[in-house]
């Protein structure tokens, strides 16, 4: 098991690839902290990590409350005293319309969301993971975070900020020997990607277990000398 023993926190991990890369952690041996804003779709989810016989803990929380955010890290400190692993996977699509036409509310939510997030749960958690004396940071990214593309507004944005976000991280922590790197999942099976294409037929795409190798790889020790990079899933396919 290449994660056993390891502490690790899941964002947005009630459905999707939040909830499929928590599993595989669990699978590697690791200890999960799977985080969400719902409780019902959260406690399913924990339920069913737990038959790998591994400690699943459930947190509900909203990544863009910062207040909440802090919370998150105490109950991890208090549960598990340490943090080995955090997966930034939390992020909401916002409408698919032109910027003149994008409702300044929804904009705002976005970035607090998929930017400020992130951020936020960084910081409550680095304190948990440098006196480890090492860990991994992994940002779920996106293609529009890399290649802008028409009517994907706010979420583009925040995507490509968070590649930048990465970038700072991870020259940054360094010294602390915790790596920072950002994953594009690319297209897969999952109901954010049915919202965005609704004409697409899901069954061309890979589900979200079958991109979890690229983020047990980031977690792992095999990428101990990878940091600052952005990875692509697909290329993981299948490992």
């Amino acid at each position: 098991m290449r994660l056993e023993g390891k502490v690790a926190l899941v964002t947005g991990a009630s459905r999707g690839i939040g909830r499929a890369v928590a599993a595989a952690y669990a699978a590697e041996g690791a200890h999960v902290v799977v985080a969400g804003r719902d409780w019902d779709p959260l406690e399913a989810a924990a339920v069913e990590i737990r038959k790998c016989g591994k400690r699943v803990l459930a947190v509900v929380v909203d990544v863009a409350d910062r207040a909440k955010t802090k919370v998150l890290g105490d109950v991890i400190k208090e549960q598990f005293g340490r943090l080995d692993i955090l997966v930034n996977n939390a992020s909401m699509l916002g409408p698919r319309v032109p910027i003149l036409e994008y409702p300044e509310e929804d904009w705002e939510r976005v970035i607090a969301v998929n930017l400020h997030g992130p951020f936020f749960v960084i910081k409550a958690c680095l304190p948990l993971m440098i006196p480890t004396g090492g860990g991994s940071i992994i940002n779920v990214s996106s293609g529009v975070g890399r290649i802008g593309k028409p009517r994907w507004g706010a979420y583009a944005a925040s995507k490509f900020a968070l590649e930048g976000l990465t970038q700072v991280l991870a020259a940054e922590l360094l010294p602390f020997h915790i790596r920072v790197n950002a994953v594009n999942p690319g297209g897969t099976r999952t109901g954010m990607r049915a919202a965005a294409y609704p004409e697409e037929d899901p069954l061309t795409l890979p589900t979200p277990e079958q991109v979890t190798p690229v983020f047990i790889y980031l977690a792992s020790d095999e990428s101990r000398d990878v940091t600052g990079k952005s990875l692509e899933a697909r290329d993981f396919l299948g490992r």
